[in-house]
């Protein structure tokens, strides 16, 4: 039986990792066709023809035009009646950031017409919105360095999972160090005592049975739980019915060291009941 076309569209903003992300793809094993316009997509249901074909592609898409998303649902609709699995990766930073990286590089903005380099983005991201919005997974590069990024494609891309299946991510993290921009859930469990507080535990981490201990035996915690655990046991079986592929949840609290950890572990035993098999890290674990 030949395996299933799978198709994952690479876009976003300038500046935002998509040549850095198509690299790491094709290291995954992803055959990556960079700059194919919109109306070509379809053709790569035939390239796929053929037992000895690569199933698993990454086009690279730059978006320019104002009739990119027409011609990109167009494409999409056409790839899945033939069969194929697709989804859309989309990549972005922060101004700040964006910025930086164009002054590093030296490299002029695309939409920049020889003005400001945010002059540029703004436009970008405004043509982008649409977009955006029907993206499966938005990959925020913000505070993410190469072996980062490599390591949040890996999570996602690494291994081919079945048609019905959707991964799932737990990450912890700390508001003060900022939110994480490309959860789709994000939950505060800043009204915990704080294991901060306690001399014996604040070097400690959640993954310490210490602090675990400690943050359990909260008088909140119990119930917290059990509500995250009715709340997916309705939104999770929805989520596959509707096709979702990709969905992170976000667990914060102060600094990221303590019960966001403890409740993120927590919440992934939830979603293994549930026959999921979430990736979990702790974004902010290691900082002071």
């Amino acid at each position: 039986m030949a395996e299933q076309l799978d198709v994952t569209i690479v876009t976003g903003l300038s500046g935002a990792g998509k040549s850095q992300a198509a690299a790491w793809l094709e290291d995954l094993g992803l055959f990556v066709i960079d700059n194919l316009p919109p109306a070509l997509i379809p053709k790569v249901a035939d390239l796929a023809l053929g037992g000895d074909r690569p199933h698993r592609y990454a086009l690279v898409v730059d978006v320019r035009s104002g009739a990119f998303m027409d011609e990109m649902t167009e494409a999409l609709v056409e790839l899945r009646s033939r069969g194929a699995r697709t989804r859309i990766l989309f990549l972005e930073a922060s101004d700040e950031t964006l910025v930086r990286r164009f002054e590093n590089t030296r490299r002029r903005h695309p939409l920049a017409d020889g003005g400001r380099v945010t002059v540029g983005i703004a436009r970008e991201r405004e043509l982008l919105e649409e977009l955006r919005a029907e993206a499966d997974v938005v990959l925020d590069t913000t505070g993410l360095n190469v072996h980062d990024l490599r390591n949040r494609l890996q999570t996602m891309f690494a291994t081919d999972a079945p048609e019905t299946a959707m991964q799932t991510s737990i990450l912890s993290f700390g508001y003060k160090h900022g939110l994480p921009l490309d959860a789709d859930l994000v939950f505060d469990c800043r009204f915990l005592p704080n294991p901060h507080w306690i001399e014996d535990l604040r070097p400690l981490t959640g993954l310490d049975p210490k602090v675990r201990r400690y943050v359990m035996a909260q008088e909140e915690t119990g119930p917290f739980l059990e509500e995250l655990e009715g709340l997916f046991t309705l939104l999770m079986p929805a989520y596959v019915r509707e096709g979702k592929s990709y969905l992170t949840i976000a667990i914060g609290c102060t600094g990221g060291r303590h019960r966001s950890v403890v409740v993120a572990g927590e919440l992934a035993k939830i979603f293994e009941r549930l026959g999921f098999h979430p990736h979990v890290s702790h974004r902010d674990i290691e900082r002071a």
